[in-house]
């Protein structure tokens, strides 16, 4: 057996959830996706009013907003209340790991008011925004002005301060970094009721660099400044089909984006958006993307394609077809673009609703997708979720962008899922460690796709049933997780935190780096009164008095001054 072969695994007996699952359609199609679709139009209503009104009420609200929770945080009782968290029931979250540690008793903070774009400013290029305008949201706003958000992550419901306090990516990262790479300032409620605007270089600097990745346990986000940036109407998008081994396959992707004289920064080498979807070990497709003027798109001989209507084929549908006619360029509305998953929820959709990407369903009843995640997860009980758990994959992979081949190699011997997502990200050399963090000594290597000032990282995305799974044979979900994390620990990854996690403490902080979290968590007083984000994380229940517990040692752990 080579070493890419999967390894021969027995067939698995059929129990009732197999059956539940297999035709779960019935649920989605007559519950979910007719709620959905109700809730998407009363938020897009929501969002309309918000937008009528002024700049200045909008402030004023969220003014008194911020004095309410302000208030609910001073009249904690420490000593009776337990950890503060946010009143959100755990079903809304977007992310797939078990939000147990609500179930506990807990100090809720009702953050829900937080909706609204505050300000758009064209001449510092900044939008400041609440924690919950999701990226449908900002960008039916900022587009028609030929603004953009430097990344938009691709669902319309990822939230900013989803993105912001986990992990957000997008094509165009390997420029701009994640979500919290532009990000230019936080305004965040501490745990003693303050109010602080924390930037890189005012006197909160040590909190805005701990901020991302910690999960909202150093502080309640209110609202942010992110960095906005010019963009035109159209994505100008090359599709090329790449043939061969999975090294090869890494190999074409690194070079759709990355120029091999190591000239990174360069406009006219670097393209705006940057995926490539791999369908099989042998056969991927690479996108790249240019913003492109209307005038340019409308010339004659260019072709438009609108892949917003409900009706037409799902993106990475029609990206595969390349692999049948060969290379080929299309015109994509800019906002079409950015969204261009969302409808199929990447390719999950196919496994909610195996016939929802046939043209029937597409034209008759497409227009009611997609169905939100978080009326998924709301009409599964716990055997269904468990069943996800260990049937399903949802991770993603950052890894060095020189580690992709191998980190195709080890998804496919482990667990055999297609197609796989990868897309680019800078992870900069920053004035302080954070959780995340590139490879010491990066820069003196000067691998493709590196620059002095940041290492090229790739997320790979591993959304799908596991072709044993497909098969009818065994699979255990969580050992071949715990040997995914195993596997970028060695490889200096990260795994982001709203998937299904088995790290345990030991080695989450393996993977993540603790330093500056702590001292923050300890400086602001976090400690205490939020959830430590690896308890938050952690797979599995979690009562009151281990957490408790967890926060009472470090409280009595001394605290040491880094070097």
């Amino acid at each position: 057996m080579s070493d890419l072969e999967a390894p021969l695994r027995p067939k698995r007996k059929k129990i009732w959830v197999d059956y539940f699952v297999q035709f779960r359609w019935i649920i989605v199609i007559f519950v979910v996706l007719p709620i959905s679709f109700t809730l998407y139009f009363l938020t897009y209503l929501g969002d309309v009013w918000s937008e009528c009104k002024s700049f200045e009420k909008r402030q004023k609200e969220h003014d008194e907003n911020v004095k309410k929770v302000l208030k609910r945080l001073k009249d904690r009782n420490p000593k009776k209340d337990g950890l503060v968290c946010t009143a959100r029931k755990p079903w809304i979250a977007v992310g797939m790991r078990n939000v147990d540690y609500k179930r506990a008793r807990h100090f809720e903070v009702d953050l829900s008011a937080f909706r609204n774009i505050l300000d758009i400013d064209k001449d510092r290029m900044i939008a400041r925004v609440e924690p919950l305008v999701n990226m449908g949201q900002i960008s039916r706003a900022t587009v028609p002005m030929n603004l953009s958000l430097a990344v938009v992550a691709e669902l319309d419901d990822l939230t900013v301060g989803g993105l912001i306090n986990g992990y957000g990516i997008e094509g165009s990262s390997h420029i701009y970094g994640l979500f919290s790479d532009t990000v230019v300032a936080y305004e965040i409620v501490l745990a003693d009721g303050r109010l602080v605007r924390a930037t890189k270089d005012n006197e909160y600097s040590d909190l805005f660099y701990a901020i991302p990745w910690s999960q909202g346990t150093l502080g309640l986000l209110v609202a942010a400044e992110i960095k906005l940036i010019p963009v035109k109407e159209y994505m100008k998008l090359t599709y090329t089909p790449v043939v061969g081994n999975l090294q090869e396959l890494a190999q074409g992707y690194i070079d759709s984006f990355a120029p091999k004289d190591g000239d990174q920064d360069n406009p006219d080498k670097v393209p705006d958006f940057v995926e490539t979807m791999i369908y099989n070990p042998t056969d991927a497709v690479c996108m790249t993307g240019k913003y492109a003027s209307k005038e340019e798109a409308k010339k004659k001989g260019n072709k438009i394609n609108s892949v917003g209507w409900w009706f037409k084929p799902w993106f990475y549908q029609h990206a595969q077809t390349a692999l049948k006619k060969g290379e080929f360029v299309e015109y994509i509305p800019t906002r079409d673009y950015y969204h261009r998953h969302t409808r199929c929820l990447y390719w999950e959709g196919k496994l909610i609703l195996p016939f929802a990407d046939q043209w029937w369903f597409r034209y008759t009843l497409g227009w009611l997708m997609p169905p939100k995640v978080s009326l998924l997860k709301a009409t599964q009980g716990e055997a269904i979720r468990n069943y996800y758990h260990e049937m399903h994959v949802i991770q993603d992979m950052l890894v060095p962008l020189y580690k992709v081949g191998d980190a195709l190699e080890f998804v496919h011997k482990e667990m055999e899922v297609y197609p796989l997502w990868l897309c680019p990200h800078r992870m900069y050399k920053l004035p302080v460690k954070t959780m995340v963090y590139p490879e010491p000594g990066f820069e003196l290597q000067r691998r493709q796709g590196d620059t002095h000032y940041a290492q090229m990282y790739t997320d790979v995305g591993v959304y799908y049933a596991p072709g044993p799974v497909l098969r009818g044979e065994q699979f255990d979900g969580a050992e071949a997780v715990h040997r995914l994390e195993d596997w970028l620990i060695e490889n200096h990854g990260f795994q982001p935190q709203y998937a299904v996690s088995e790290l345990n403490e030991k080695n989450f902080w393996r993977m993540f780096d603790a330093g500056l979290y702590e001292q923050c968590r300890r400086k602001y007083g976090a400690v205490g009164t939020f959830m430590s984000v690896y308890y938050k994380s952690k797979k599995g229940r979690k009562t009151e008095k281990e957490v408790q517990e967890a926060e009472q040692a470090i409280l009595d752990t001394p605290d040491v001054e880094e070097c």
